[in-house]
C-alpha cells in the first residue's frame, strides 16, 4: 500500500510542476489559482511522502519520488510546453526511468 501512496506522492510533485509552469505564463487571478494548486500539490506530495517513509527506506522512498518527479516533468513538459524531444533527452529520461524500477526491485 505505501509504494502507492508513494506513486501517488511522486505524482502530485509532477502536479506542481506542471502547476508552476502554468504561473509562468498567467497573469491576474489565473496566476493565483494556478499558484494555489502549485501549493496544494506540494502540500500533498510531501504528506504522501513522509506517510510513505513509514514503511520504505527513506533513501529508496527519496530515490523513486524523485525519480518520479523528474520522469514526469519531463513528460509534461514535452506534452504541454513544447520543450524539445531529443534523443539525448530520452536516452537518459529511459535511464532514470530503469534506475526506479531498480530501486523498487532491490528494496526490502
Amino acid at each position: 500500500m505505501n509504494w502507492i501512496i508513494l506513486l501517488l506522492a511522486g505524482l502530485f510533485e509532477v502536479g506542481l510542476t506542471f502547476c508552476l509552469g502554468k504561473t509562468k505564463e498567467s497573469t491576474g487571478t489565473l496566476f493565483y489559482l494556478w499558484g494555489s494548486g502549485f501549493l496544494a500539490s506540494t502540500a500533498m506530495s510531501m504528506y504522501l511522502l513522509a506517510r510513505a517513509v513509514q514503511t520504505i527506506p527513506l533513501g529508496t522512498a527519496y530515490g523513486v519520488w524523485t525519480g518520479i518527479g523528474a520522469v514526469g516533468t519531463v513528460i509534461v513538459g514535452i506534452l504541454f510546453f513544447k520543450e524539445p524531444v531529443t534523443f539525448g533527452r530520452l536516452f537518459f529520461l529511459s535511464t532514470l526511468i530503469i534506475s526506479i524500477i531498480g530501486l523498487k526491485l532491490v528494496s526490502h
